[in-house]
């Protein structure tokens, strides 16, 4: 079957970020048929002139909907795709000029109905989106869950950079109404009907994420509230890891409320686990700002999502 791509774009409020995608959308050097679904989710701001410039070069479907979140947003892009293979992409992420070619190379070679992809930090991010890059996506602090091979468990595709065959879709419905886990939910969904995910560690894109270490801890805390909810949902893939950030913050403040009474022993491994971020941070970007700011935003990362975590679970309970 020859894999005609629909590349599925929900964007709320950001037309300088949609200028740039598409830019490097235009930028592919790719061969293969493929379209552009673009869904404005009921935003003030619009994106439709910034699509307009690229009408000329691209083939391109514009939907102008009300606000029904990303998951809704993305079902409807995929119900109006002529594509038989979508790509779905957050409005905030920058492709590589190789990526469409390197997905169309791995399903040619071993074809799943559907993949996720890891995200990276462009060299041109700020120190701070470098920063949240490598909490997000770092060993020392998620596990390498969001694109590494030798991560913590089962690779789990991302809604940021993910494909999904329209046969797949057609079954399962697509994304659900969840505000936020929705594409773990997807893909837990996917497994039940008995199809095939991957991870193509060389289809990356450069993920803007956050820009403030604010709206991270929101994003965080949001992602938190929804893992005991999918552990109810799906109690066969709960695990115990899921607890770490909620401990990690518990352990923290107990750090301080003893070292006040004059007992440094666990203090000072969080000080020494900090120094461990800093050093690799700093190496890893070859910047010592981003080790630096990245003690924050881990901190911050294990803060939004324990806390969130932690009240999910509470309401869970008692619902």
């Amino acid at each position: 079957m020859k894999l005609i791509y629909s590349i599925i774009i929900p964007v709320y409020n950001r037309p300088q970020e949609m200028d740039e995608l598409l830019a490097s959308i235009v930028a592919q050097e790719y061969d293969g048929v493929f379209e552009v679904c673009i869904i404005e989710d009921g935003s003030k701001i619009k994106s439709k002139a910034v699509v307009e410039k690229y009408k000329s070069k691209l083939s391109i479907q514009f939907f102008d909907t009300q606000n029904t979140g990303p998951g809704a947003s993305r079902n409807y892009g995929m119900k109006q795709a002529t594509g038989n293979y979508f790509i779905i992409l957050d409005s905030d992420v920058i492709l590589p000029k190789q990526y469409l070619s390197e997905v169309n190379q791995q399903l040619e070679t071993n074809f799943t109905d559907a993949f996720g992809g890891p995200d990276v930090a462009h060299p041109n991010f700020t120190p701070l989106q470098k920063a949240i890059n490598y909490s997000m996506t770092s060993v020392l602090t998620t596990g390498g869950i969001r694109g590494k091979k030798k991560s913590v468990g089962k690779f789990q595709p991302r809604s940021f950079n993910m494909g999904l065959s329209k046969t797949a879709f057609e079954k399962t419905n697509g994304f659900s109404d969840m505000r936020a886990g929705e594409d773990i939910d997807l893909t837990f969904r996917l497994w039940e009907a008995g199809f095939e995910t991957q991870l193509i560690e060389v289809a990356f894109v450069y993920h803007k994420r956050r820009n403030s270490i604010a709206s991270f801890f929101k994003q965080t805390f949001s992602f938190g509230t929804a893992r005991p909810k999918l552990n109810k949902k799906y109690p066969e893939t709960a695990k115990l890891t899921y607890w770490f950030p909620s401990l990690f913050i518990i352990g923290f403040d107990l750090s301080i409320l003893l070292l006040i009474f004059g007992y440094w022993q666990l203090a000072a491994f969080y000080v020494v686990y900090f120094i461990l971020i800093y050093s690799d941070a700093s190496i890893r970007n070859k910047d010592f700002r981003v080790g630096f700011l990245s003690i924050f935003t881990s901190l911050t990362q294990f803060m939004g999502y324990g806390l969130g975590f932690l009240e999910s679970k509470i309401f869970t309970k008692k619902d």
